[in-house]
């Protein structure tokens, strides 16, 4: 059984953490930010579960809306064990580098006001899988995959017993304010720093291959058509690869970069909402504007980042 937890991330039904039923035991996949913590106790209790039950701490990746109360949670669960990948696990063990990126982009008192104060984990409790490993836990098996695209330090969880497949960003966001119209919709996200259009198709092939019945991504909720998502996110890939393109090879007319993708993404976006159907309230439109940002911005530094190696 899988109980879906909303973080009220920014708003409801934004990013999710989910807890996973496994007999006696139970484990957390991803965990949002530290103002989710009482929501996902409250969760463990409405499903009589109590924090000495929680085996694992599970994060797909280590972007702050999925690890951040990594190290707060495990305070609140004496026997679990943190499961990173291992470019992920570092960042966990001294979250300093990372909360001063993230400093740097938000300034202090809003990162405060978005993540609190990020606890570090003692090394001790971190376990870092194999690419492809199973591990036993309790009822069930679970399986991660090193799944690069989005972030280069991303796996996903396949478990056995529900045959789900927990996605965190690799799979795209569904958010559920973009299900409302006449067809499903979920999109790809090129968030910096680590966006690579080749890897994310072979992410995509990897989920599919896996014969999983549903797909869980952190934004938001079950998805059960794996194929039908496949298919969406391949050809999203290939009108972010146009607009990837023109910004590596510097062929964006008098337009700036960032104001060049994000005009191009979200030309994109309202020829979808339009066929789709999908009228989105003025909180849910400055929502998806959150998301056109940070994938201008992915596209940019990754353009910029190709420009600079064929320079050498």
């Amino acid at each position: 059984m899988v109980t879906t937890i909303d973080c009220e991330y920014v708003m409801p039904n934004v990013a999710a953490a989910y807890l996973l039923h496994c007999g006696e035991k139970a484990c957390f996949i991803d965990n949002n930010t530290n103002h989710a913590v009482p929501l996902l106790l409250k969760a463990l209790k409405e499903n009589a579960f109590k924090p000495e039950d929680v085996a694992y701490i599970i994060i797909t990746h280590v972007h702050l809306d999925h690890a951040g109360a990594t190290g707060v949670l495990l305070q609140h669960c004496p026997n679990a064990t943190v499961v990173a990948h291992p470019r992920a696990a570092p960042h966990v063990i001294d979250p300093s580098r990372l909360v001063q990126s993230a400093q740097s982009v938000y300034g202090e008192a809003e990162f405060q006001k978005l993540y609190g104060e990020i606890q570090a984990v003692p090394e001790s409790r971190v376990y870092i899988p194999a690419d492809g490993e199973v591990l036993k836990v309790g009822d069930t098996e679970l399986q991660f995959i090193y799944t690069r695209g989005h972030a280069n330090h991303h796996f996903v969880i396949l478990d056995r017993k529900t045959n789900s497949i927990f996605t965190g960003d690799s799979f795209g966001i569904a958010y559920p304010m973009l299900q409302h119209g006449n067809r499903p919709f979920l999109f790809a996200s090129t968030s910096p720093t680590d966006f690579d259009a080749a890897e994310a198709r072979l992410t995509y092939d990897k989920i599919v291959a896996t014969g999983a019945a549903r797909a869980y991504p952190t934004h938001f909720g079950a998805w059960s058509d794996l194929p039908a998502g496949h298919k969406m996110l391949s050809e999203h890939m290939t009108q972010i690869e146009k607009i990837y393109d023109a910004l590596k090879t510097a062929s964006t007319g008098s337009a700036e970069p960032y104001a060049y993708a994000r005009s191009a993404i979200e030309t994109w976006f309202a020829g979808q909402l339009s066929e789709r159907g999908i009228t989105l309230t003025s909180t849910e439109q400055q929502m998806l504007g959150m998301d056109i940002d940070l994938n201008a911005q992915g596209l940019v530094f990754a353009a910029a980042r190709a420009r600079k190696k064929a320079s050498k």
